[in-house]
């Protein structure tokens, strides 16, 4: 198992918590919640090491598309990139519209 966590510079507020998916099937769970700082903190747990390089360009690519401030819980189970990127991007509606 591993655990990555990486941390960047926000301003946009997440409304909402949120939480989407399921650790499961080579899928993966997101769970995003709110903060009073002005970061995204993202932490990864996954079972798939020697993939931090792609999992800290999958973040950095939504974290400069989308400047929201949260904390941000990753549990993966083999997710492809794609699949990663349209899970936050489904984090992020369910957390404005919750």
């Amino acid at each position: 198992m591993e655990k990555l966590i990486y941390s960047f510079p926000a301003s946009k507020v997440v409304e909402q918590r949120a939480h989407v998916g399921v650790v499961g099937s080579g899928d993966l769970e997101i769970l995003v919640e709110p903060t009073n700082t002005q970061e995204t903190v993202v932490e990864i747990r996954t079972g798939i090491t020697g993939f931090g390089e792609t999992w800290r360009q999958v973040i950095e690519r939504f974290v400069s598309q989308n400047d929201v401030s949260a904390h941000i819980t990753i549990n993966d189970f083999g997710a492809t990139p794609g699949v990663v990127s349209i899970r936050l991007a489904q984090a992020l509606e369910v957390g404005k519209n919750a």
